[in-house]
């Protein structure tokens, strides 16, 4: 294992242990390293991301995803549209979710994360249908136990009885 790899590995390690603070000391060292590296610029997004520091997470998700990164790409887009979401970007992320449901269609977290930017956006109707296409794929007995009456109530939900 070469010096990229093992600080990778690390770092990895780090964060996967909830040890974000410590696992961005070895992906600073990469990244400076290794500025140009995919998994890096993801892996570094990720970290601010942990931390809370949004805004300074949002340049090396863009970053990574124009540099093609590959194994991480659905992570990387699910992070970036839920950081604009965040931030109050509702559109950016409206964009970013839409975007990657072309590339990831039956990666049913993209809808529950644009479901909730709909929902920033007052487009309720549209994030009503995203719930129901949730439903009908879940495999979760209390969600199916009551998947009729959400079904029923999902375009009622301004009504009173």
């Amino acid at each position: 294992m070469n010096r990229f790899q093992e600080k990778r590995v690390s770092a990895i390690k780090l964060r996967e242990s909830e040890k974000q603070e410590e696992a961005g000391q070895p992906l600073l060292e990469l990244h400076s390293e290794f500025p140009n590296d995919p998994q890096v610029n993801y892996l570094y997004a990720w970290i601010h991301d942990l931390l809370g520091l949004e805004w300074e997470a949002i340049p090396f998700y863009e970053t990574a995803i124009q540099q093609g990164l590959r194994d991480d790409l659905k992570s990387a887009l699910l992070g970036l549209g839920s950081t604009y979401r965040c931030i109050g970007e509702y559109q950016k992320s409206i964009a970013t979710f839409q975007h990657a449901l072309t590339l990831f269609p039956n990666a049913h977290e993209f809808n529950v994360f644009l479901a909730m930017a709909y929902y920033n956006v007052h487009e309720r109707a549209k994030a009503m249908e995203l719930l129901k296409s949730l439903v009908n794929t879940s495999r979760d007995e209390g969600v199916l136990r009551y998947r009729r009456a959400i079904h029923f109530y999902s375009d009622k939900l301004d009504q009173t009885w």
